[in-house]
């Protein structure tokens, strides 16, 4: 039943306790940068790091909504939910209202299509409509 659980809510949770323990964070703050060889500065930011660990999330979701099972049906049930939560935050929570949690938004969006879309996908190849064994109609 774990695997039913969305993990799109990781980052909800992650920035909300950010968001909630500091009064908002500061997504632009460096963490760290490299001087490349070009001479150019390449930064890592907090927001960065966060829309990072996103796309992880949202790549082992991905991973996930291969299978066919009860629980991925209840996954795509609560990958919804957690989608409505942060369409909710992002519209009513002043320290949600920056580009950080809107790519967020887009990733729990993309995990909710991709996940819908993949399991029909997978689903639909093992449904033989029509057809006999031999082809034939």
């Amino acid at each position: 039943m774990i695997t039913a659980i969305p993990l799109t809510i990781l980052p909800l949770i992650l920035f909300n306790i950010v968001g909630f323990a500091g009064g908002g964070a500061d997504w632009s703050a460096e963490i760290f940068g490299i001087v490349m060889i070009s001479g150019a500065r390449w930064s890592l930011t907090l927001g960065d790091l966060m829309i990072t660990f996103g796309i992880v999330i949202l790549f082992l979701e991905v991973m996930k909504s291969g299978r066919t099972s009860t629980a991925s049906v209840t996954n795509h049930i609560l990958s919804t939910v957690v989608l409505i939560i942060y369409v909710i935050e992002l519209v009513l929570v002043a320290f949600c209202a920056n580009s950080v949690f809107f790519i967020l938004t887009l990733i729990a969006l993309f995990d909710v299509v991709a996940g819908f879309t993949i399991t029909i996908r997978t689903a639909s190849r093992d449904v033989n409509f029509g057809h006999g064994f031999d082809g034939g109609p």
